[in-house]
């Protein structure tokens, strides 16, 4: 068993400037977290390394001033000329500390020598650090902690050894941190506030510039609306070499619909001749009075009646199909206009005309004469003494063109009969009933509609409505 085709999918509705800039909008986000975050981090590493160095400048003269000698008790003592001279640290809780402690015997901490700035509170020293820096002797160990105030510091830890002591010495350097991060808070703000600004004109300037960019697809889009109105034949702009392919394409779609309605209207005509030529053979032959020669006379008459029919159908069907046509509704009217009131002057009918001069719609000329030349001369047939043609805007971006006679009318119930084909609701009057029928189809093949109604003149209101180009 064949399997069935998949569903189409949905395609998104979005313009091309949209998914563009929503692209650009995703990607400027990632660029401007990712670089706040790089930066950041940057900046944080540079200030911390600073930080670190003047923490190992620190140990470095902390180890220097250690008295190595041991006076039997285990306990530290410095040569306080070659202690750090740095005024901050002999200000209480300045932000600024050393620590030299005495490891005893088991690995405690034991005395220890401190400046003023460490006030009297404990050593900046995690377990952790000290601990490592223990079983590490001579690497410095760095992190965070707490300082003696509660503020964040950073601390260097080293453990030291001398030949005439038997218990190591740690060494503890740490600073106030505070300044460090908040360096890098402010400059994380400034960058946010640059970045996105950054991106934020860039994605304007983007928009701008892809308005500008697609311009030219407004353009075409108002060319082939222009072409489909009828008021050019094919697309002749000045367009840019992405857009030319495209208006190439569609003048060559154009030109093949020409060629179709064209072949079209040529074989409709061919098989016109085609048929009405061996009718009219067949109708001369039966002239005579015999029953014969009238059921010919009949049936060729029948089929004469309706190849007319259809041929003018598919005619008609053919030159909906084109493409850019426009008819200016003036024009048409005042030509059949002048043709009624010159064959119906000896019957004292006169045709009056009231439509707007610059009035087009989307229907071939012939068809609209086919129309108006149908409605126009069964209007003067019917009509008492006054025919008038007038036309006003409809819905939907329609014209409606009036014909009004001042004739007897049809009932209601008459109207529709009226307009199927064949029907001769008088069959004294001459005619093969094809009129309206034809005037129906052809305004349907244009989107069009033909409606009877009664006439403000007392007859019959026969109006189109066709597309207003």
């Amino acid at each position: 068993m064949d399997e069935l085709p998949d569903a189409p999918k949905t395609v998104s509705r979005l313009s091309l400037a949209r998914r563009i800039l929503i692209g650009a909008s995703l990607w400027s986000v990632l660029i401007v977290v990712g670089g706040l975050i790089a930066m950041t981090a940057v900046y944080r590493a540079q200030a911390v390394s600073l930080l670190d160095d003047e923490l190992d400048s620190t140990l470095v003269t902390l180890a220097r001033a250690i008295d190595p000698l041991d006076d039997g008790t285990g306990r530290v003592v410095s040569q306080d000329e070659k202690l750090p001279s740095d005024a901050r640290y002999e200000t209480p809780l300045s932000g600024k500390y050393w620590v030299i402690i005495a490891i005893d015997e088991n690995g405690a901490l034991g005395n220890d020598i401190r400046p003023r700035s460490v006030w009297d509170g404990a050593p900046p020293i995690p377990q952790v650090i000290a601990a490592q820096a223990l079983a590490q002797p001579g690497d410095i160990i760095r992190g965070n902690a707490t300082g003696p105030a509660d503020e964040p510091v950073r601390i260097a830890a080293q453990s030291v050894t001398f030949p005439e002591r038997d218990n190591p010495i740690l060494l503890v350097a740490a600073a106030d941190r505070t300044q460090t991060d908040l360096g890098a808070n402010r400059l994380r703000n400034f960058l946010a506030v640059a970045m996105l600004s950054l991106a934020a004109g860039t994605l304007i300037a983007m928009a701008l510039g892809l308005r500008y960019a697609l311009r030219p697809f407004d353009r075409i889009q108002m060319d082939i609306a222009d072409v489909r109105e009828g008021r050019r034949a094919g697309l002749t702009g000045d367009y840019p070499s992405e857009v030319r392919p495209l208006s190439e394409e569609l003048n060559k779609l154009l030109e093949h619909n020409r060629n179709v309605v064209s072949r079209a209207r040529t074989h409709v005509g061919n098989l016109a001749h085609a048929l009405k030529t061996p009718l009219a053979v067949l109708r001369n032959e039966a002239t005579g009075d015999s029953q014969f020669d009238q059921v010919v006379r009949r049936q060729t008459e029948a089929m004469r009646t309706s190849v007319d029919h259809y041929l003018k159908r598919a005619q008609a069907a053919a030159r909906a199909e084109a493409l850019g046509v426009r008819t200016q509704v003036s024009d048409v009217v005042s030509g059949l206009s002048r043709m009624m009131n010159k064959l119906f002057e000896r019957d004292g009918k006169h045709v009056e005309v009231h439509v707007p001069a610059n009035w087009h719609v989307r229907i071939e000329r012939q068809d609209l004469e086919e129309m108006l030349g149908n409605l126009m001369d069964n209007a003067c047939k019917w009509a008492t003494s006054t025919v008038r043609v007038s036309a006003e805007p409809g819905e939907n971006g329609h014209i409606l063109v009036h014909i009004d006679d001042d004739g007897v009318g049809l009932q209601e119930s008459e109207r529709e009969e009226a307009i199927k084909r064949g029907v001769r609701l008088d069959e004294t009057a001459p005619g093969t009933g094809l009129g309206l029928s034809i005037v129906a189809d052809i305004a349907g093949m244009n989107n069009g509609t033909l409606e009877l109604t009664d006439s403000p003149l007392g007859g019959l209101r026969a109006t189109l409505s066709l597309r207003q180009a």
